[in-house]
């Protein structure tokens, strides 16, 4: 874990709740004297006593990442023109820590050890606004436009930290601050309780800014075995919460499709009864209702019998089936990738015709240039979902959603874990023709529609059993 230095923030005006007082009529009537074993501490901070949290605290606990827009426009202005209201027009930043000192003259001293789950927990876009308003007294507006993210104001800041030290006088607006921390920083129980509580706290807090479930299944931990799993090339393009990503030419890859494709392997799993608990979603759920696939996915996870909680909130994995699952899954973006690339041409090796469908569109800019009718081709040139290679077709992705399903019928149990029975890039490059030949059926028999394809169950167990019927054909090869 990240330790960083001690932070003093001294509040202009504060109150503690409960104070003596309170917690001595808690008592009477309850047999605690706190509120589940939280204290918290309300006021107003001077915006030039901020500056330690600019300095210090990123936005690591904050489920959302902060980004500029309406609401942050809005903030700036409200600064700018009504300093004084300030205090009053906004909810301000919520801030957590297990660890903290109250010291005399309303300060406190902070001490966050887990920047995953202690710091700022909500009031990311005020902290952004605030910092960017800051800045505006020593930079250009016009440099500070292309400011989009949290990350990037960060970066600035530490550029013009020396600039800024020079006009902090002049920031004596109010922020609201509300501090939580534990009851007793000395009881051991009052500081898990605390602990345990953060997350939840800081989720309800978000509601209002529409907090996804993926957000804070990725505060729990639930991904942090996906992530450690994956090509570095995939991980670094997923967003494993909300706003997480600029807006790019380069999509960012939904945490959510990353769950769908987990269930192939996980299916696997559940029809062996290798799961504790016997939980599955549909093959054509993966393609119409992911969210489907990531409640499912959570109340996996959440399972004692698959992970248990370790610093808190955090959940470690304990099931040896699923670890075994998410190295399949380490794959599947590849798969997907390569099938996606490599089926037109392994239709087409089949006297088919692919590019015929007016759903498919091709980039050749030469035949592009000399076809009295463009609308077939491409003006630039489409790339795959996950590793984003550059592709010669542009076609609805439900056209081979059941091909990248059929891919269970490559995985195998071997003890309690499920495993490839071949290697599958090869495998895949191997037998796709024929494989795409017999295929042909379904996607005639739908229309190529691809919401009809989809979303049938049918299609999907048949491109398991083509796989399953490439891979004895591949072993009685081997045979010979």
């Amino acid at each position: 874990m990240t330790e960083t230095p001690k932070i003093i923030v001294r509040f202009a005006v504060v109150a503690e709740q409960p104070n003596s007082r309170d917690e001595e009529r808690l008592s009477t009537h309850t047999s605690e004297n706190s509120i589940a074993g939280i204290k918290r501490y309300t006021g107003f901070v001077r915006g030039r006593d901020l500056y330690p949290l600019f300095d210090h605290l990123s936005l690591e606990a904050n489920p959302r990442a902060a980004k500029t827009g309406n609401v942050t426009n809005a903030i700036m202005e409200s600064l700018e023109k009504t300093p004084e209201l300030f205090p009053f027009k906004s909810k301000g930043i919520l801030i957590g820590t297990s660890n903290y000192e109250a010291l005399q003259r309303n300060r406190f001293e902070l001490r966050f050890e887990d920047l995953d789950s202690e710091g700022i927990l909500d009031g990311g876009h005020n902290m952004l606004a605030i910092g960017l308003h800051m800045l505006l007294a020593v930079m250009d507006e016009r440099e500070l436009a292309r400011i989009s993210l949290w990350d990037d104001m960060k970066d600035l800041w530490e550029k013009q930290r020396n600039a800024l030290e020079a006009v902090k006088e002049k920031f004596d607006f109010l922020v609201p601050i509300e501090l939580l921390v534990p009851s007793d920083v000395e009881n051991t129980a009052s500081v898990q309780q605390f602990e345990m509580s953060v997350l939840d706290i800081c989720a309800a807090r978000n509601n209002n800014a529409q907090l996804t479930q993926e957000t804070k299944s990725n505060k729990l931990g639930f991904y942090d075995e996906i992530r450690d799993r994956l090509d570095p090339a995939v991980a670094s393009r997923v967003e494993w919460k909300s706003n997480e990503w600029e807006s790019s030419e380069t999509k960012p890859i939904k945490v959510r499709d990353l769950l769908a494709l987990a269930w192939i392997p996980l299916n696997r799993a559940n029809e062996a009864n290798l799961l504790p608990l016997d939980i599955s979603v549909t093959p054509q759920n993966i393609y119409r209702n992911k969210g489907e696939c990531s409640k499912q996915f959570d109340k996996l996870m959440s399972d004692k019998g698959v992970s248990r909680t370790v610093d808190g909130p955090t959940h470690e994995l304990t099931n040896h089936t699923v670890a075994s699952c998410f190295d399949i899954l380490s794959d599947l973006p590849q798969l997907y990738d390569l099938i996606y690339s490599d089926f037109p041409d392994a239709y087409n090796s089949n006297g088919f015709r692919f590019g015929a469908n007016p759903i498919v569109k091709m980039y050749d800019p030469p035949r592009r240039e000399a076809a009295k009718d463009k609308s077939a081709f491409l003006v630039s040139q489409p790339h795959t979902h996950y590793l984003n290679k550059p592709v010669y077709y542009r076609y609805p992705d439900g056209l081979i959603m059941p091909l990248v399903y059929g891919l269970k019928g490559l995985m195998e149990i071997n003890d309690d874990k499920v495993v490839w029975a071949v290697e599958p890039v090869k495998f895949v490059e191997m037998y796709l023709k024929d494989i795409a030949g017999a295929y042909r059926l379904v996607l005639d028999m739908a229309r190529f529609d691809p919401q009809k394809l989809a979303k049938n169950e049918a299609s999907h167990e048949f491109a398991v059993g083509e796989f399953e019927k490439a891979l004895l054909k591949h072993r009685a090869k081997r045979m010979v």
